[in-house]
């Protein structure tokens, strides 16, 4: 029986050792998972370039066409430096304005950080109008400043809801809105969202008021100072991109009246006509097209 005993015990012990081993054994073998992935540091745009063409029916600038209701076509080249964080650009754009330049060519500059799903976007923009000239009518009437050149500085932010809708708010300011000497003061808040049933497609609008100054004295010799009106603008419009290309159809609309109008663009129409007034701020809809495409894309300046 005392042998018994004993073999069983060693038995035993030799069964718990070789468990023992197994369970040491087992622990050095690696994980299934895997070594935990190495960090790997966000990688960053140092300098970046962003084009954009576009042809549209109208170029309509905050509810008032630039072109006689005539077509446009425009384009622009955007630096963007450390992941877009600053950036400078130039924008050009036929126009048919009363001062008869041949073209608006805009410079800009600005910082845009981006704090999560939020955007900020401050800047400086400038609006060039070469070769132009005064609107004088028959009996010697300016109509026009001689340069309607002008800067504009502006604030933007945007909150962008996981990449379905985006809302903003925007606010620009210049000291001397067309060379007139009035200040002008332009707000809007925006917002778009994308479509869940079609990728690419989506609906947009913004809704702004441009509060407008008094004109200098010394702008018109012939013409007392004016109080411009302030008016509220609205556009609403769906879009389809499909990668580098946008098409867009958008209503425009002001509650100008064409008087008012005729004040704010001395459309030449409403000179020649003796009517004072101006369709330029009317409803209209406006259908663009654009190509919009960055260096980084095509491998220039992309990170490696």
């Amino acid at each position: 029986m005392a042998a018994l005993k004993t073999s069983g015990l060693l038995t035993g012990f030799a069964l718990s050792m070789a468990l023992t081993v197994s369970s040491a054994l087992a622990s050095d073998l690696p994980s299934r998972k895997g070594a935990p992935p190495v960090p790997v540091a966000p990688s960053i745009t140092w300098f970046d370039i962003a084009v954009s063409v576009k042809g549209m029916t109208d170029y309509n600038f905050r509810g008032i066409s630039q072109t006689d209701r005539k077509p446009a076509i425009q384009g622009g080249a955007e630096l963007q430096i450390y992941d877009n964080l600053f950036y400078v650009g130039v924008y050009a754009s036929n126009v048919d304005l009363a001062t008869s330049p041949p073209a608006e060519i805009d410079f800009y500059g600005g910082i845009r950080p981006k704090f999560g799903p939020v955007t900020v976007d401050l800047g400086i923009w400038q609006y060039y109008y070469p070769g132009e000239k005064a609107y004088i009518d028959t009996a010697g009437v300016f109509w026009t400043p001689k340069n309607t050149d002008y800067t504009e500085v502006y604030g933007k932010v945007s909150y962008n809801f996981e990449d379905k809708l985006i809302l903003g708010a925007n606010v620009f300011y210049a000291w001397d809105w067309l060379g007139t000497g009035a200040s002008g003061t332009y707000a809007s808040v925006t917002a778009k969202y994308n479509l869940p049933f079609l990728e690419g497609l989506s609906v947009s609008g913004e809704l702004g008021h441009y509060w407008l100054g008094t004109t200098n004295l010394a702008i018109w010799s012939t013409l007392p100072p004016t109080n411009l009106p302030n008016y509220t603008y609205w556009n609403a419009g769906v879009s389809y991109t499909w990668k580098n290309l946008t098409a867009d159809v958008r209503y425009h609309d002001t509650n100008l009246s064409k008087t008012e109008c005729f004040l704010l663009t001395a459309d030449p129409r409403g000179i020649t006509s003796g009517s004072g007034r101006s369709k330029w701020c009317n409803p209209t809809v406006v259908a663009t097209l654009s190509f919009d495409i960055t260096a980084s894309s095509v491998g220039i300046f992309a990170p490696k």
